[in-house]
């Protein structure tokens, strides 16, 4: 712990708000790069008034997420942009909603959880994941040539299979995909996004409690058999997973592909080496980190940090993209490299917090590319590049259609 401001940096103005302006669709904005050589910790003005810092390099983002000095706790935290879900002056998260809860809390979550997404158990599931894979292929190739491979094929493959873990009907889908989108729209209100909150958690608590009566072989209702979590608190579980199961999956695999088909010598790299998926879908984390606003962190206590002094209390904002472009980590970051190794990356976060699904996630998109580019081997772009409706929108990035053609 730092009790003295360090001397061999000079003042400079904060950045007003997290930049997110893109002149690229698969680069972060630009201007994170060049905070990152000069300042890779930097001062950020909140929308609510507040400074907090901004971490934009790989060394000192990933010390910050495994530091246990600063914070997840929800009431701690300021949204460096304005986001629907979120209020300027937030209280402690609601039962279940772990992701916003430090030690002990937090443990006592992820203790119930860590179980049921091993690498073990999601391999369990590769069998399953790929006759889902299949029969959505299936299906878009009965839709015929052009389709929407968000709508046929990214979306609904992660849905699926998060509502079969979890144990959720999926004829319910379009319920909890239209709440999720307007819970994570940053357009939304912060009344139309609570009322999609509510709306999701009494859903799912109502499915927990007719489980109670009715088990199945699912994850609710091994939750609710395993006794240590209550109803509330298994409901508010199901909505993260849930959320998380389907959004950010399903935007890997439309970003993801709309960046293949965008370079075309790693497409051609890819289909000639279905077995360099596995170093693929590793790259394509790295290289895209569509989780583009925050995470966020408020320190504990007064800690120095590349040079700075972050005060107890103030808040920092990680920057995934920029820490995952940092050529102090990967050589030549800004390119698309299915063969290079990106082990380490950042995506899933890391430290307590990261990301408990990341393995089903990983299955998902191997399977979803190799069956994709095997299945459609003259697959392309129906409209021009430009024309690809890009999610700067919403607070996980991706692509909100990609319309191709085979």
């Amino acid at each position: 712990m730092a009790k003295t401001m360090p001397t061999s940096v000079a003042p400079m103005p904060p950045v007003d708000g997290l930049p997110v302006e893109r002149s690229d669709p698969f680069d972060p904005p630009a201007v994170l790069a060049a905070l990152r050589e000069e300042r890779p910790i930097s001062r950020l003005r909140y929308p609510d008034g507040s400074q907090g810092w901004l971490v934009t390099s790989y060394p000192l983002a990933r010390a910050v997420l495994a530091d246990p000095r600063f914070s997840r706790r929800r009431e701690l935290q300021r949204a460096p942009r304005r986001i629907a879900f979120e209020e300027e002056h937030p209280g402690p998260s609601e039962p279940g909603f772990f992701i916003g809860m430090d030690p002990p809390e937090h443990t006592r979550y992820r203790r119930q959880l860590t179980a049921h997404f091993t690498v073990r158990r999601m391999r369990d599931l590769e069998d399953r994941i790929a006759r889902i894979t299949s029969e959505h292929l299936d299906a878009m190739e009965r839709h015929g040539s052009p389709a929407d491979l968000v709508a046929e094929f990214a979306l609904p493959i992660p849905s699926l299979v998060i509502c079969e873990l979890l144990g959720v009907p999926y004829t319910d889908r379009e319920k909890f995909q239209h709440d999720t989108r307007v819970l994570l729209h940053l357009e939304s209100s912060f009344q139309e996004a609570m009322g999609a909150l509510v709306s999701l958690r009494e859903y799912l608590h109502g499915l927990v409690v007719r489980k109670r009566s009715a088990p199945a072989d699912d994850l609710i209702s091994t939750l609710i058999a395993d006794g240590a979590l209550n109803d509330e608190e298994i409901a508010g579980v199901a909505v993260l997973l849930l959320i998380a199961g389907h959004e950010t999956t399903a935007n890997m695999l439309g970003l993801g592909t709309f960046a293949l088909l965008r370079h075309p010598d790693q497409l051609a790299a890819l289909r000639a080496d279905p077995a360099l998926v596995e170093n693929a879908v590793e790259e394509l984390l790295r290289y895209l980190t569509i989780v583009h606003i925050g995470p966020t962190r408020a320190a504990l206590e007064d800690v120095e940090l590349g040079g700075e002094l972050v005060r107890s209390g103030e808040v920092v904002t990680l920057s995934l993209p920029a820490a995952n472009r940092d050529p102090e980590r990967f050589d030549e970051p800004d390119e698309l490299d299915l063969r290079r190794s990106a082990t380490g990356h950042l995506a899933f976060g890391h430290g307590i917090h990261q990301c408990l699904g990341q393995q089903l996630a990983r299955i998902e998109m191997r399977t979803g590319f190799n069956q994709l580019l095997a299945r459609f081997p003259n697959l392309r772009l129906a409209v021009e590049p430009e024309d690809v409706q890009l999610r700067t929108d919403m607070a996980i990035y991706g692509v909100h259609s990609l319309p191709v053609a085979w």
